[in-house]
C-alpha cells in the first residue's frame, strides 16, 4: 500500500510537547480495507528515538502493510522537549499513556503496542496494567528485557559517581549521557515480572540468541511469566533472530523479516472488531 508519514507533536505524560511521526496507509487509496487498520504505537529504547534506524524501516514497512503507526520520543530525547536525566521508568510510562491518547485522537483506537529493548519493557508494563476500556489486543517486543533492574546496576557499574554523588555519565552509542540517582531508583523500585503475568493480549517476542546488551534468557523469561499465568488467554510467540545485533543493524534483511512477521501477527490478531 502506498505510505504516508508526517510529523506529528502532542502533550507528554510529564509536562512537555512530545514530538511524533506517523506512518499510515494512505487514506486517499481507497480499498475497502480501511476499517481493518491495525493502530499501533511504537515505543524506542533506552536513550534512543523515533529515528532510529531499525524504528524508522520497520514502521514504514508496516504502514505498507496496511497499518498506522505512531513512532514517537521520550521526555527528553529526539524532537521532545524536557531533561533527560530527570526522566525514569515511571516517566516513560506516562509518556506511553499520553502518545495512546493522541493516537486514539489521531487515528483510531490503539490496538497494539510495540517496543524496542527498554520501550519493550514499558509496552509489556502498560499492557499488563491495562485498563479495560482499551481496545489493545497485540504487544510485539524487539529485544526487551524482562525487568527494569538490571538497567539500574549496569548504570551503577559503569560510573559508580551516579549512586556516590546522585548524578553521573555514561557514554551509550557514541553519546554522553548525563544520570541521576533518581532514575536508578525508580527503576529498582518497578517490578516488571509481576506485570508481565497480566498480559492478556496477543503477545509476540523477536529476540536474537547473540544479543549482547540483553540476554535471550529475558525473551525465555517473558515467554515463561505469560505462558504460566494462571487464566492467560493467550500462548506467547517467540521468534529468534539468528545472529542479529541489538540495534538490528547488521542486516538489512533482518529488518524486513521483522516487518513482515509482525505485519502478519498484527492482522490476524489486532485488526479492529
Amino acid at each position: 500500500m502506498v505510505r504516508k508519514s508526517y510529523r506529528v507533536n502532542f502533550p507528554g505524560g510529564n509536562g512537555y510537547r512530545l514530538a511524533g511521526i506517523v506512518d499510515r496507509p494512505d487514506p486517499n487509496q481507497r480499498d475497502g480495507r480501511e476499517q481493518q487498520t491495525p493502530i499501533v504505537v511504537f515505543s524506542h529504547c533506552f536513550t534512543c528515538n523515533k529515528d532510529l534506524k531499525a524504528i524508522v524501516r520497520i514502521s514504514r514497512a508496516l504502514s505498507e502493510h496496511g497499518i498506522a503507526v505512531l513512532r514517537y520520543d521520550m521526555t527528553g530525547l529526539g524532537g521532545s522537549d524536557g531533561d533527560f536525566s530527570k526522566t525514569n521508568f515511571t516517566t516513560n510510562q506516562a509518556d506511553l499513556s499520553a502518545a495512546i491518547r493522541f493516537a486514539e485522537i489521531e487515528l483510531g483506537p490503539v490496538t497494539s503496542l510495540m517496543g524496542h529493548s527498554f520501550g519493550g519493557a514499558v509496552s509489556l508494563a502498560h499492557a499488563g496494567q491495562a485498563p479495560a476500556t482499551e481496545e489493545l489486543k497485540a504487544v510485539i517486543t524487539l529485544a526487551a528485557p524482562s525487568d527494569t533492574k538490571h538497567l539500574a546496576e549496569l548504570l551503577s557499574q559503569r560510573d559508580p559517581e551516579i549512586e556516590k554523588l546522585g548524578r553521573g555519565s555514561v557514554t551509550i552509542g557514541g553519546v554522553r549521557w548525563e544520570i541521576e540517582k533518581q532514575m536508578l531508583a525508580d527503576f529498582r523500585a518497578h517490578d516488571l515480572p509481576s506485570l508481565i503475568p497480566g498480559i492478556s493480549a496477543a503477545t509476540l517476542l523477536f529476540h536474537s540468541p547473540q544479543d549482547e546488551t540483553v540476554n535471550f534468557d529475558h525473551a525465555l523469561r517473558i515467554m515463561g511469566l505469560i505462558q504460566n499465568s494462571p487464566g492467560s488467554p493467550q500462548i506467547p510467540s517467540l521468534i529468534a533472530l539468528p545472529n542479529a545485533d541489538h540495534l538490528l543493524i547488521k542486516a538489512p534483511e533482518d529488518l524486513k523479516f521483522v516487518a513482515d512477521a509482525a505485519a502478519a501477527f498484527l492482522h490476524r490478531y489486532a485488526s479492529p472488531s
